[in-house]
């Protein structure tokens, strides 16, 4: 997220094969999002990591989703993956982010579930600790995963955001995303669950589907 692209940034998260991947860069996708974490249908292991950094390297910028992962793990994701930006989608704390940022190096996308107004100021807490904050559905109590349900949350709650290092998540599709982005002047999008045929499962045509209704803004 720079000065130098002032288009609508677009991230296609949790991808998982060669396919979907050359589909993303196809379409002019942004950002490429691997995700770690064994309990989603979207995880991937390490070999598999490698084989998709490999392709992407590049091409695409990688970002790699964890939940509340220790160092130990985040080093080896970082040595498979090689990913340009890390996503912290658990119950990391400002503490636990500027950590992670010192020991890998690495830009830090810090995920925020939103429900209530509330969540949007408590967010603040991250910033000028997380490089980029992105808001998603909250999930519901007891949910195995935190995010990639499909949901979205009440889009006005982001209205006046002046920060512009910020991404819009939780539910979007290529049939709302235009409208998503009239309501909060999102600076970026992150899709999962709205380009895929089932659950976990990447489509390709879905992919171009949403990038182009991104860029026919």
């Amino acid at each position: 997220m720079t000065p130098d692209m002032p288009e609508t940034i677009v991230k296609i998260c949790g991808l998982s094969s060669p396919e979907t991947l050359l589909a993303a860069i196809g379409a002019g996708a942004d950002m490429a999002g691997f995700v770690f974490f064994e309990k989603s249908p979207r995880h991937i292991d390490l070999e598999t990591a490698r084989t998709l950094g490999l392709m992407a390297q590049g091409r695409i910028a990688k970002v790699a989703l964890t939940v509340d992962a220790g160092d130990s793990a985040l080093q080896e994701i970082v040595d498979a993956l090689a990913p340009d930006m890390l996503q912290l989608h658990g119950k990391e704390s400002p503490a636990r982010v500027a950590a992670a940022k010192a020991r890998f190096g690495l830009p830090v996308i810090k995920a925020v579930g939103v429900a209530a107004a509330g969540d949007v100021a408590a967010a603040q807490a991250y910033q000028g600790v997380a490089d980029v904050l992105l808001f998603d559905a909250k999930p519901a109590p007891g949910a195995a995963v935190p995010g990639g349900a499909g949901v979205a949350f009440d889009w006005d709650l982001l209205r006046g955001i002046s920060d512009k290092k910020w991404m819009l998540s939780g539910g979007l599709d290529a049939g709302n995303v235009a409208e998503a982005l009239r309501r909060t002047g999102a600076p970026a999008v992150d899709v999962s669950s709205g380009v895929e045929r089932e659950r976990g499962v990447k489509d390709s045509a879905l992919i171009e589907k949403f990038v182009s209704a991104v860029r026919s803004l």
